[in-house]
Order: structure tokens, then C-alpha cells, then sequence
């Protein structure tokens, strides 16, 4: 006959082990997870990568601004601009597409 204090130590002890169980579960897959971190992480890398690339577009865009500004105005970059929106061609250029 098992004794109920042998019970008892065998409830407590499955208990924690079910508990270990669902906390280890949970630290690899639950929502603040290991998995979960690194699908964060390589989405960091990679917005990073866009946010990069949108600065450098947005330095393009700000040195063509101050180019085509009333302070400092690039006439061939004026010229390049206005024909391409009109799509003017000089009778001495040759247009490749």
C-alpha cells in the first residue's frame, strides 16, 4: 500500500514537471520566444537595410533639389530635366531605349 505522503510527493513532482515542461515550451515558443526573437531580428536587418537605401535616395533627391534651388542652379542638370519631362531631343543626339 503506497502511503499518502508518497502520493503527495508524486503529485508535487509531476506537478513541476509539467510546469517545467510548459515554461521551457514557452521560452522557445511562445511569444517573447527564442524562434520569436529571431524572426524579429531578421526583420530588424532587414528594415534596416530599406531604411539605408532610402536615405541614400533621399541624399540623391536633396543634392538634385539644391542643384535645381534658385541659390545654386545646375543649368545641364536643368536641361536634362526639362527634356525628359517634355521629351525633347536636340537634332544632334542619338536616343537609345
Amino acid at each position: 500500500m503506497v502511503r499518502s505522503s508518497h502520493i503527495g510527493a508524486l503529485i508535487y513532482i509531476g506537478l513541476m514537471f509539467v510546469l517545467g515542461l510548459y515554461f521551457t515550451y514557452a521560452s522557445v515558443q511562445g511569444e517573447f520566444g527564442i524562434f520569436e526573437r529571431a524572426q524579429v531580428e531578421a526583420e530588424a536587418e532587414i528594415l534596416a537595410a530599406e531604411r539605408d537605401r532610402l536615405e541614400e535616395e533621399v541624399a540623391l533627391l536633396r543634392n538634385k533639389t539644391l542643384r535645381l534651388s534658385d541659390a545654386y542652379l545646375d543649368l545641364d542638370l536643368l536641361d536634362e530635366q526639362a527634356r525628359n519631362v517634355l521629351g525633347f531631343v536636340r537634332a544632334d543626339e542619338i536616343v537609345v531605349r
